[in-house]
C-alpha cells in the first residue's frame, strides 16, 4: 500500500537531534526496523524517522493499523501520550506536550453534544468502542497539579514552561530546546523585552546566563530594600504607638523632673525659714509629695 506522510503530523512532535537521528539510523542498519509503523488508514502516524531511513536504504518494515482513531484530535492525543511515556524527551518538551493536551481536552469538554446519529452510525460507534478498542476517558487538566502529573514534572516547572510559551521569542525557545540554557534561566530571560531576548540568544550560552542573572538580581533587590523603605520617620510616627522602651525613657524623664522640682521646693522652704519672724511650716506640708 502507499503510505501518506502528513507534514502536519510529522511536525507535531519536535524532530530528533542530528545525533539522535544518526544513532537510530545505525541501529536500523544493524538490526533492521524492529518496531512497526503505526498507520491511520494510509496516513503515517508514528515512525516518520524509521520510515525515512528504511526508504533511504531500501529496508523492509512492518505496519499496524490503530483502529481507535476517529478524528485528527484522537491522533494528536495518542501521539502526545506516546511521547510523554518516553524518557528521551526534555522537561521543556514534556511541558509543551502536556499544554497541547490540555487545550484538546478543554475543547472537547466544552464542545456541544453531537447530533443524534442514525442506527447505522450508532452501530459503527458501538463496534469501535468495544472493549478491545475503547478510548480511555480523558483526565481533565484544569489545574497545574494535574498538568504536572501528566507531564511528570513539578508544578513550578509547569509555571515556567507556561511563561516561556507565552513570552519567549522563537530564538530563546530554540536555545532552551537545544539545552543551551536551563528551564529556570530560560523563564527568567523570557521576562525581558523581545529585542534583549534575541540579542542574548544570538550571543550564546554565557550571555544567556548573564541575562538570567541580571533578571534575578533585579527581582531580588526590591525585596531587600523593602524593609528600609517601610520604616516610618520619627517625625511621622504616631505618638500613641509608643514601644515599651520609649515608655521606660519617658518614665525616667518624669522621675528626673520630679526630683528637680523637689529640690526647688526644698530651697524655697529653706529661704523662708531663714527670714526673721518666719513661722516654720507644718512638717506634713513640707513633706507632702509634689
Amino acid at each position: 500500500m502507499d503510505i501518506v506522510v502528513n507534514e502536519e503530523l510529522k511536525a507535531y512532535i519536535d524532530p530528533l537531534t542530528p545525533e539522535e537521528y544518526e544513532s537510530l539510523e545505525r541501529s536500523i542498519l544493524a538490526e533492521g526496523c524492529r518496531d512497526a509503523l503505526v498507520l491511520w488508514g494510509d496516513v503515517l502516524v508514528d515512525g516518520h524517522n524509521r520510515y525515512g531511513i528504511c526508504q533511504k536504504h531500501g529496508l523492509p518494515f512492518q505496519t499496524v493499523q490503530n483502529t481507535r482513531f476517529q478524528s485528527m484530535e484522537d491522533v494528536h492525543l495518542w501521539m502526545i501520550d506516546q511521547h510523554l511515556g518516553r524518557r528521551s524527551i526534555s522537561d521543556f518538551q514534556r511541558g509543551v506536550l502536556a499544554l497541547r493536551k490540555r487545550e484538546i481536552v478543554a475543547a472537547r469538554r466544552s464542545a456541544p453534544p453531537a447530533a443524534p446519529a442514525t442506527e447505522e452510525a450508532t452501530a459503527a460507534v458501538a463496534e469501535t468502542a468495544s472493549a478491545d478498542h475503547a478510548v480511555p476517558p480523558l483526565e481533565p487538566l484544569d489545574s497545574r497539579e494535574a498538568l504536572a502529573r501528566a507531564a511528570r514534572l513539578s508544578s513550578s516547572q509547569v509555571v515556567m514552561i507556561e511563561k516561556i510559551q507565552k513570552q519567549a521569542t522563537p530564538e530563546l525557545v530554540e536555545a532552551i530546546k537545544a539545552g543551551t540554557i536551563s528551564l529556570s534561566a530560560g523563564a527568567a530571560v523570557a521576562s525581558l523585552p523581545a529585542q534583549e531576548q534575541v540579542a542574548a540568544a544570538a550571543a550564546g550560552k554565557d550571555e544567556l546566563k548573564q541575562a538570567a542573572k541580571r533578571v534575578r538580581e533585579a527581582k531580588r533587590k526590591p525585596r531587600e530594600e523593602a524593609p528600609a523603605d517601610a520604616e516610618t520617620p520619627l517625625e511621622q510616627a504616631d505618638p500613641s504607638a509608643d514601644t515599651v522602651e520609649s515608655l521606660r525613657k519617658r518614665v525616667a524623664e518624669l522621675t528626673s523632673e520630679n526630683t528637680a522640682l523637689r529640690k526647688q521646693v526644698a530651697n524655697l522652704l529653706n529661704q523662708l525659714l531663714a527670714r526673721p519672724g518666719a513661722d516654720a511650716p507644718e512638717a506634713e506640708d513640707a513633706s507632702a509629695p509634689f
